[in-house]
């Protein structure tokens, strides 16, 4: 979907700070923005990027003054986070209103590709444009919705939600009940104390080799996507949410959740109950010991961390003998 910066101000009650006719086809985040795309800053965080981005029309507050020359046309906003919930709102709408609700007809076989040999259960469902590789097997009760690729020799148990426009790779694992590309936990607050919902308009990549584990959850990007690297392993009734990105080979058993917008690191370890906050960093082949709390980016590669806040597992030790010989004092 197109938009002028002139559209975009019109529908954001916003104003235009460059060439009015500047267009967007699409959303990306700010640090990965390119000709033709709109990215928005909202967080200082992130300010770095605003310099560096390549994206044609930039999203910001009215009261934001740029420390060095952009190159973006700007479109500013009395709130950055709660226009962009307008603005996918607005482009979500969009989109229900171009799609006709079809369920089946006589036309769905034409539409649907099939590998060789594919095992489809009773009472399971595979959308429109949707492809499914050889030798999958999609057992009873499952949903696949439209657009969504799945690859060869996967395994998709009873009870699978797959929402529409996923991409599955090869000789994955997906257990009962778990939920692929449900929207992520996001809300603008707004002046009333009410919340705006944000709609997501993402997917959710799933590289070779996965195993998901049952009644997990991944959530789908606000734009671009959700990614699991090839080998990452998940066990059951873990949190995935929205812009995660999982690196090759790592594994996290049951219970744990990632916030969003977090990278975890190739080859790491999450043991049970792991909770990480959103928009962090964590190094390759680190471990995170049981009911461990990062708060922090984790920089250095090879760690293993333990407690909540997270410490090195040796420094944790130290420091718990001494609080615990205090409390017996």
């Amino acid at each position: 979907m197109e938009f002028t910066a002139k559209q975009l101000a019109q529908v954001l009650h916003g104003t235009v700070d460059g060439d009015p006719q500047t267009k967007v086809s699409d959303i990306a985040k700010i640090e990965h923005g390119k000709p033709g795309q709109l990215c928005f800053y909202a967080n200082p965080k992130y300010e770095q990027y605003v310099y560096t981005c390549q994206a044609s029309i930039l999203l910001v507050n009215k009261d934001f003054e740029p420390k060095e020359k952009l190159q973006a046309t700007l479109v500013r906003v009395d709130d950055t986070y709660s226009a962009l919930a307008t603005l996918l709102k607005y482009v979500s709408a969009r989109k229900r209103t171009d799609r006709r609700h079809r369920g089946f007809r006589s036309s769905w076989f034409l539409t649907t590709r099939f590998g060789k040999k594919v095992y489809l259960g009773s009472h399971s469902y595979v959308g429109h444009h949707a492809v499914v590789g050889d030798y999958t097997k999609i057992f009873e009760n499952v949903y696949i919705g439209d657009e969504t690729r799945i690859g060869k020799h996967c395994i998709i148990y009873p009870g699978v939600v797959i929402y529409p426009g996923m991409i599955i790779g090869d000789n994955v694992i997906i257990h009962a009940n778990a939920v692929i590309g449900s929207d992520g936990f996001g809300n603008a607050p707004q002046p009333d104390g009410s919340w705006e919902k944000i709609e997501h308009l993402g997917n959710v990549i799933i590289g070779d080799n996965c195993e998901i584990g049952a009644g997990t959850t991944i959530d789908r990007a606000e734009f671009e996507s959700t990614i699991l690297g090839k080998g990452v392993k998940i066990d059951n009734l873990c949190q995935i949410a929205h812009n995660v990105e999982i690196g090759d080979n790592t594994v996290m058993a049951a219970q744990c959740g990632i916030a969003g917008s977090t990278k975890i690191g190739k080859n790491c370890v999450l043991a049970g109950q792991v909770g990480v906050a959103g928009h962090l960093k964590i190094a390759d082949n680190t471990t995170l010991a049981a009911q461990t709390g990062v708060i922090g980016n984790v920089r250095k590669e090879g760690q293993v961390l333990f407690g909540s806040p997270a410490l090195p597992i040796r420094t944790f030790l130290k420091s718990y003998a001494k609080f615990k010989q205090a409390g017996e004092e």
